[in-house]
């Protein structure tokens, strides 16, 4: 027992200075690469003025929005309800020209299927399944989907994702190289561990910001556009009965719960009411 524990204490002796030689062998090109990619990519969402990084140039963020969305009405058929059509149509352009973005190619169309969704995306693409129009109930409703859905166009949040996905991977690489030089034994465990850490501690979390700057974006956006901001409330009400049962706990969801989602948007309602009273 004693020759073992001073075989361990001498190898965890000579791992000490082995793991200062690894930190001073890392990449540091790798590291100094994050540190300008995040540090010269950083920007403020309007309306909330929070700061988030972008490594992707909304150009190329349009580009892939077009062509997803062309994509997407190659496979799903149009709805033939013309009454939605024109209804999501009317809705589309007076939020269009609340969203303030000249430079986007709007679309709206209503697509074929029970799906109760809706997205819109970079570009000002925007489609809603027929599932979801019931739900809406009128143009106020629409209002409240849309002006949600479009704000995440606006906020740049699916370029926001790629770049963490990005970011989190380089990082994970390079942490993986260190762990290995250790011991190289350890570095699958390690990526497993650091994929489920990133998942739980950044991706969840910042998933369900974005999804509450949404729902904050989209409340002002409808009240710029005439709809009344606080049927939100009863929107997202009806949404929770039809989702119940159905959904994970708030920590291992990308969205927040419907309650937290109701709870804040009675929050942020006085501040869109006066974007409405204005009209």
């Amino acid at each position: 027992m004693r020759c073992r524990k001073n075989c361990t204490q001498a190898t965890q002796s000579a791992k000490q200075p082995q793991m200062s030689n690894v930190i001073k062998r890392l990449d540091w090109s790798s590291f100094l690469l994050c540190v300008a990619l995040f540090g010269f990519s950083c920007q403020a969402v309007e309306y909330t003025g929070r700061s988030q990084v972008n490594l992707v140039s909304e150009g190329d963020e349009k580009k892939l929005g077009v062509e997803a969305y062309e994509d997407i009405l190659k496979k799903t058929p149009l709805s033939k309800n013309q009454a939605w059509q024109a209804q999501l149509k009317r809705v589309g352009q007076r939020i269009s020209v609340a969203a303030a973005k000249p430079d986007y190619q709007w679309e709206f169309n209503v697509l074929q299927g029970k799906e109760v969704n809706a997205f819109c995306l970079p570009g000002g693409k925007v489609a809603f399944w027929e599932g979801i129009m019931p739900v809406t109930q009128d143009d106020n409703g629409i209002a409240v989907v849309m002006g949600h859905e479009v704000a995440h166009a606006l906020a740049r949040h699916g370029a926001e994702r790629m770049s963490q996905s990005m970011g989190a991977q380089l990082i994970g690489q390079v942490l993986s190289a260190g762990v290995g030089m250790v011991n190289p034994g350890y570095t699958e465990a390690f990526s497993q561990a650091y994929g489920l850490g990133v998942n739980m501690a950044v991706i969840l979390p910042w998933g369900r910001a974005q999804e509450s700057e949404a729902d904050h974006i989209g409340l002002i956006l409808m009240a710029k556009a005439g709809y009344d901001p606080s049927t939100a409330v009863g929107f997202w009400e009806r949404m929770s009965k039809l989702q119940q049962g159905g959904k994970p706990p708030e920590f291992l969801s990308t969205h927040p719960s419907d309650d937290t989602r109701i709870a804040q948007i009675k929050q942020w309602l006085p501040e869109a009411m006066q974007y409405y009273k204005g009209k």
